[in-house]
């Protein structure tokens, strides 16, 4: 990898870090503080959100009748992905070992807040529950696949491809066949020691 494309990745990490302490400052803004997994927000804040809260007989007139139509295909979909968490959960579970890959932390992904705001009434609550769950598995199984891909092949595509992962931008160039094996070794022996 060139001297420019590493500066570049190195001045994205320094954003990622500079956005991450900006939601920091945001949140502290918002009248709120985390505890553990539990949110904590100011008692004049809470009540302001239970003044906000739609009532369940006024929540479901006032939804839009596709919602109401479409729910049934929308959570069909949960027995597909239970399948895909426990298939992908159990592949790294078993084989991240082996490869000596640092195993993915579930709990970095699938993240249950959002019931902790009293805005919310309890459809409203198992919507987002749903969507956290859904979204954070998407993003927990991406991260495995991540890995693996930079074990098994660390190579950039020769066309250009959307919704790249974080591991891809220091993959090796398409067709650089220079010191492979010994570049592919270093790879895996990094995935060992991620955090």
């Amino acid at each position: 990898m060139n001297d420019r494309i590493n500066q570049l990745l190195a001045q994205m990490a320094a954003l990622e870090a500079d956005l991450k302490e900006a939601v920091h400052e945001q949140e502290s803004r918002m009248f709120f503080q985390i505890k553990g997994k539990r949110v904590e927000f100011e008692g004049s804040i809470k009540a302001a959100h239970r003044k906000l809260k739609t009532n369940f007989f006024r929540w479901l007139v006032s939804n839009r009748p596709q919602n109401l139509i479409t729910g049934p295909i929308i959570y069909s979909m949960i027995v597909p992905l239970m399948m895909l968490d426990l298939c992908v959960s159990f592949y790294q579970w078993s084989c991240f070992p082996i490869y000596r890959i640092t195993k993915v932390r579930r709990s970095d992904y699938i993240v249950y807040d959002r019931a902790q705001l009293g805005y919310l009434n309890f459809i409203e609550k198992f919507h987002c529950f749903y969507c956290e769950y859904g979204n954070g598995l998407m993003g927990y199984m991406r991260e495995i696949l991540a890995r693996t891909e930079a074990y098994f092949c660390p190579i950039k595509h020769a066309h250009k491809i959307l919704g790249t992962h974080g591991h891809y931008n220091r993959f090796l160039d398409y067709g650089d066949a220079a010191d492979y094996e010994a570049r592919l070794e270093a790879y895996r022996v990094a995935l060992g020691k991620l955090k």
